[in-house]
C-alpha cells in the first residue's frame, strides 16, 4: 500500500527491452486518497508509455488479514487504471513470476533482482518494488512461465509447476 512498483518493457521476438520502471509512493492518510494516488499515477504511466498489456501480481495471503485487504485494494486501484484504458490484465502469483524469471519458484528477492538486471541488461539495480514489477512484466512477456506461445488452457499451477 505504501509503495506500488511499475515496470514497462518491450518485446520484439525473443528480445526484451527495458523502457521504464519506478514506484508510486503513498503517505499515511485516508485510504481513499491513497488509492486515488495509485490510480492516478498508474494512469499517467499508462498514458505516457501506451502499453498493450498489463500484468499484475496476485495477492499473497498474509497472516494479517488487514494487510491482505489493504494490498487487495491497492491491486484493485492498479487494475482499474488498466481497465479504464481498455487494457487486458493478466495476473500471476509470486511463485509463477519467480519460476519464470529465476527458474525457481522459491527464489529470494535478491535473486529476482539479479535476473531482472541480467535479462534486461540494466546498468544499475532497480528498486525492489520496481524489480518485482519488471519481473512480472518479464513473466507475462514470456508467456507466463517462459512457455512462449505454448497454449496453457486447461492447465493449472501446482507448487510452481504447470500440471
Amino acid at each position: 500500500m505504501r509503495i506500488t512498483g511499475f515496470g514497462v518493457i518491450d518485446k520484439n521476438g525473443r528480445d526484451l527491452t527495458y523502457i521504464s520502471s519506478g514506484s508510486v509512493k503513498t503517505v499515511a492518510g485516508e485510504l481513499p486518497a491513497r488509492l486515488r494516488l495509485i490510480l492516478n499515477n498508474l494512469s499517467e504511466v499508462i498514458a505516457l508509455y501506451q502499453p498493450e498489456h498489463v500484468a499484475i501480481e496476485q495477492v499473497f495471503v498474509s497472516i494479517n488479514p488487514k494487510t491482505t485487504l489493504l494490498l487487495g485494494q491497492a491491486r484493485g486501484a492498479a487494475i482499474c487504471a488498466a481497465v479504464m484504458n481498455n487494457l487486458p490484465v493478466a495476473e500471476y502469483t509470486a511463485l509463477q513470476i519467480k519460476q519464470a524469471v529465476v527458474g525457481n519458484g522459491h527464489a529470494k528477492k535478491n535473486q529476482v533482482q539479479e535476473m531482472v538486471l541480467r535479462l534486461l541488461r540494466l546498468t544499475g539495480n532497480p528498486s525492489a518494488d520496481a524489480a518485482d514489477a519488471l519481473a512480472c512484466a518479464i513473466c507475462h512477456a514470456n508467456g507466463g512461465l517462459g512457455l512462449g506461445r505454448i497454449a496453457t488452457a486447461g492447465y493449472r499451477m501446482k507448487r510452481g509447476r504447470l500440471v
